[in-house]
């Protein structure tokens, strides 16, 4: 497992059935191995902390958050 259960991780392309961008920030619920691919489940929150959505992803759809990032608001309906 790359990613481990809990901690927050960016969204590496737009997902626009989730009206969901590229850096979107998503926190992981739930790992599912594979032998091709491992999979997660993020669940990903709005500005004040209500889930938006639950989903399920590729690893390669996700990267991990670095120190020289800065978090930024968007709304969404400006989502791709």
């Amino acid at each position: 497992m790359k990613f481990e259960l809990f901690k927050r991780v960016a969204l590496r392309e737009d997902l626009p059935q989730y009206k969901l961008c590229r850096g979107d920030i998503a926190t992981i619920v739930e790992h599912h191995p594979d032998p091709d691919e491992d999979g997660y489940s993020l669940e990903v929150f709005n500005a004040v902390g209500e889930t938006l959505a639950v989903i399920t992803v590729g690893e390669s759809q996700i990267e991990q958050l670095s120190e020289n990032e800065v978090l930024h608001v968007r709304r969404l309906d400006e989502a791709a």
